[in-house]
């Protein structure tokens, strides 16, 4: 741990998802889903692709039908990163993915046909060295679950998830991920909690059918935040509805500001009140765009602020960062201040401090 991150992760016995591995001290995983038809291969590829350049390191892939299991060869062998195959109900499509090459399975044992076809399953994920992943939703317990806790409580998760990790390792299968998923998020939180007393199999955290990108960014910060902070989660994915590129930036987010993602560009911005003299929104604007657009590895932390209150002295930790004064500026660099502008050339004059240290950042052109 750095002196800016002090929280201390749950520790967790770690599996391997293609390359990438989950728990046992490694960093958080993203993760996302294609919502394309599995199989169109040229579409799902392309959203793969988009996925993998934004920052995703795991795909999962749904599995409904044989079309979907046929289609499986050809984007395990072109997909820059490792997938998941997402099986429900048929056993054989588990197999098949297998046999496609596929980096791990999210299925529950519970509903792929009884305990021989746990087995077969089991057996052969083991042999290709492929881990799967428990995925308990509280809209999908049994009735008998329901029944014995009296509704879609954070136990009925729990114990629905203990059943089914002990059918797979029944069979002697110990490379299991879990998930405890909820669009209620106190109830996401308390059912997270009660597990990781219970098990040290990594954890993939998220909260389920989060909403429009509006309003699940702030649902899945929450939800997913708080289980981070508390040092739960190996993995995660964050659920929004449309395009999932933008899960990854809401994931990225997330991971950077409790210090868990230390590449790329933190960008510490004041809301702006009475004091600000300049157009700040619109100077932030733009240098958020043509920073985004020089590919900085990073790591890189960027201020700017409306004026010299809240400017160098607050935002002393920043590498660069401007502060704005009455039609003009400030420029400062840890917390120095090295130059006035300006106003209508702070921008530039921003950007050619970024250019002059090119190599102390790993910035990428």
């Amino acid at each position: 741990m750095d002196k800016y991150n002090m929280i201390e992760r749950k520790k967790t016995r770690q599996v391997m998802v293609g390359n990438i591995p989950i728990g046992g001290g490694a960093p958080v995983v993203i993760q996302s889903m294609t919502n394309t038809d599995t199989a169109d291969v040229e579409d799902t590829l392309r959203q793969i692709k988009q996925l993998a350049e934004a920052g995703c390191q795991l795909v999962r892939v749904t599995v409904p039908d044989e079309a979907a299991a046929a289609a499986l060869p050809a984007l395990t062998a072109q997909s820059p990163i490792p997938l998941i195959a997402d099986i429900h109900f048929d056993y054989r499509l588990a197999l098949a993915a297998l046999k496609a090459g596929i980096s791990g399975l999210r299925l529950n044992p519970g509903n792929i046909g009884g305990a021989d076809k746990v087995r077969q399953v089991a057996q052969a994920a083991k042999a290709a060295g492929v881990p799967i992943r428990v995925g308990v939703n509280s809209g999908s317990l049994s009735k008998k679950m329901l029944a014995r806790h009296g509704g879609v409580m954070a136990a009925a998760l729990v114990e629905s998830a203990l059943e089914e990790i002990a059918q797979l390792e029944a069979e002697d299968f110990f490379d299991i991920v879990v998930s405890l998923k909820a669009s209620n998020v106190p109830l996401m939180l308390e059912a997270y909690r009660q597990l990781a007393q219970k098990v040290d199999y990594p954890l993939h955290i998220g909260v389920t059918e989060a909403g429009t990108p509006k309003r699940g960014s702030i649902k899945s910060a929450v939800g997913i935040g708080a289980l981070l902070a508390e040092g739960l989660g190996d993995t995660l994915r964050v659920s929004l509805t449309g395009d999932p590129v933008q899960e990854i930036f809401v994931a990225k987010e997330i991971l950077r500001s409790l210090g868990f993602y230390k590449t790329g560009v933190e960008y510490i911005v004041c809301p702006t009140c009475g004091r600000t003299k300049i157009d700040l929104p619109a100077i932030a604007d733009e240098i958020e765009r043509r920073v985004e657009a020089m590919q900085i590895a990073g790591p890189l932390k960027l201020a700017i602020m409306g004026c010299v209150v809240n400017g160098p002295g607050e935002a002393r930790e920043a590498d660069f960062g401007l502060a704005g004064g009455n039609n003009e500026g400030v420029l400062f660099a840890k917390g120095q201040i090295i130059g006035k502008y300006p106003a209508e050339t702070l921008v530039d004059e921003f950007m050619n401090l970024l250019q002059n240290n090119i190599d102390d950042y790993n910035i990428m052109l």
